[in-house]
């Protein structure tokens, strides 16, 4: 019988044929070059979860040891009551984040807290610790940007990278009265908030209505205690922030995984009912060919 389907199939126009079989191929290359180029990222994601594990691991055992240097240092604002002067307030907020994405909404929420402030007093100066706070608001903002610190989040903020942050700061010239420091609190893996902790200048500081109780303070005492409160400060909220943002790449990572595994298996479902279709389609057109010759016959 196949061998009296040979004519028939030379008396269908060849364009039509190479046409229907090239629509039908074109579409299965196409499924299959996207579905392994889903594969490919899948590889890329569950790569990236797990350096995010082992990153995460070692950033939340180095925030437990930096905490009480934040603790610390917001005791002193607190038992001496130190409150700025409202007559002459120039505001300075500091933007914890870092160079590096694909970790969720951890630099917008610290962004978007300060175009809330910025908002309403149009005349706070920002600090951007990390180039993502810097590309966020520099947008809307890029004239309140006072400084911009780079290569943040490459590797785990230090001790002595959060001085010499501390010492730009210091020598930037501006003169603040008083401030903000807004960065990533961590609560747990898959949670977190943004949060903000108070800086003062010396005269607020010196002004403070409580400060008698500790003796022996000079000005010298106090700008270098002021110094060293304000490096503790950014090493603790530098820290809360890596540990934040590991957190969330490796949740980010895991359902870009999710996602692209469900990806996965419609590309594969949706591959497989091509494929069946071009075999059903051509088996009926042998068939179809082979009945219109025995029917001549």
């Amino acid at each position: 019988m196949f061998k009296s389907v040979v004519p028939v199939l030379s008396q269908v126009p060849a364009e039509l044929c190479l046409g229907q079989q090239n629509r039908g191929m074109a579409t299965l290359k196409a499924i299959s070059i996207r579905l392994k180029s889903v594969k490919n990222i899948q590889k890329i994601t569950q790569s990236m979860k797990m350096v995010s594990a082992a990153k995460y691991s070692r950033a939340e055992r180095d925030l437990k040891q930096a905490r009480p240097y934040g603790v610390g240092a917001q005791q002193f604002y607190e038992k001496a009551e130190v409150a700025p002067k409202e007559e002459d307030s120039k505001k300075l907020y500091i933007a914890i984040t870092s160079d590096r994405g694909l970790c969720g909404a951890v630099h917008t929420g610290v962004a978007r807290y300060i175009r809330g402030e910025l908002a309403q007093d149009p005349n706070i100066k920002v600090i951007c610790v990390g180039d993502k706070s810097r590309a966020i608001l520099s947008r809307l903002y890029g004239k309140n940007i006072e400084m911009v610190a780079n290569e943040i989040g490459r590797l785990p903020p230090t001790f002595l990278d959060a001085a010499k942050l501390c010492n730009a700061i210091l020598n930037l010239g501006y003169e603040y009265t008083d401030g903000k420091i807004i960065y990533n609190k961590f609560k747990s893996v898959v949670s977190y908030q943004v949060a903000d902790i108070p800086i003062f200048s010396l005269k607020s500081v010196e002004s403070a209505e409580k400060l008698p109780v500790y003796d022996s303070l000079d000005s010298e005492v106090i700008q270098s205690y002021l110094e060293f409160s304000l490096a503790s400060l950014l090493f603790y909220t530098m820290k809360e922030g890596a540990c934040s943002e590991q957190s969330s790449r490796m949740t980010a990572m895991d359902n870009a995984s999710k996602n692209a595994g469900e990806m996965i298996d419609k590309l594969t479902l949706t591959f497989n009912r091509t494929r069946q279709a071009v075999i059903t389609r051509e088996l009926i057109e042998i068939i179809s060919g082979a009945s219109a010759l025995e029917s001549k016959d």
